[in-house]
């Protein structure tokens, strides 16, 4: 991946990771339902991939990540 697609991969990853752990704090209704989504988990795999984005951006930059 180019620099570019990694600096918007990073933040879709990052705002998706806002997102979902704002859904995920607000309170249940019960008169609605259930809640459909697990926010929470889609939080925690957003945040994993933006990590993994600002890896890979700081390999693409020269650090040297790993062995």
């Amino acid at each position: 991946m180019t620099l570019t697609t990694t600096v918007i991969a990073a933040i879709g990853f990052l705002t998706a990771a806002v997102f979902c752990g704002w859904r995920g704090a607000q309170p249940s209704n019960p008169a609605k339902g259930p809640r459909m989504i697990p926010w929470r988990p889609m939080m925690m795999l957003a945040a994993v991939g933006s990590l993994m984005m600002l890896v890979h951006l700081a390999n693409l930059m020269g650090v040297q990540t790993g062995r």
